[in-house]
């Protein structure tokens, strides 16, 4: 090959990588409520939750009327997940009447387990 075919086939080359597009943007990562929601939301009648994080890790702390249990959580686009009694359950943001319970229906700012069994923040 002359010097002039080399260039020719090198040039060929690094035109073929070129397809005239910016890369992709790299993936937004999953935004979650972990931070907002961190701390005590109450309940009726001294219930509460409590969502807490140390290093990497997070809990669901949930006080019924006849004790607090805790449990290891973890945070998703749409709120917490956590198992209880080999139940997979979620913890998801609704306002006072998701909640189902008529002690917190005229609350706005509010977490729920399951109907009827919600907590809130004022």
């Amino acid at each position: 090959m002359r010097p002039q075919q080399h260039l020719v086939l090198a040039g060929l080359i690094l035109l073929s990588g070129c397809t005239g597009q910016e890369p992709p943007e790299p993936a937004a990562p999953v935004t979650t409520p972990a931070q907002q929601w961190l701390g005590r939301w109450t309940g009726p009648e001294g219930t509460y939750m409590d969502l807490a994080r140390t290093d990497a890790e997070y809990s669901v702390t949930i006080k019924n009327l006849d004790a607090a249990r805790t449990f290891q959580a973890t945070p998703d686009a749409s709120g917490f997940t956590f198992e209880r009694d080999g139940v997979q359950e979620t913890v998801r943001a609704t306002d006072g009447p998701g909640t189902g319970m008529k002690w917190l229906a005229d609350k706005a700012n509010c977490l729920v387990v399951r109907p009827g069994e919600g907590f809130c923040r004022d």
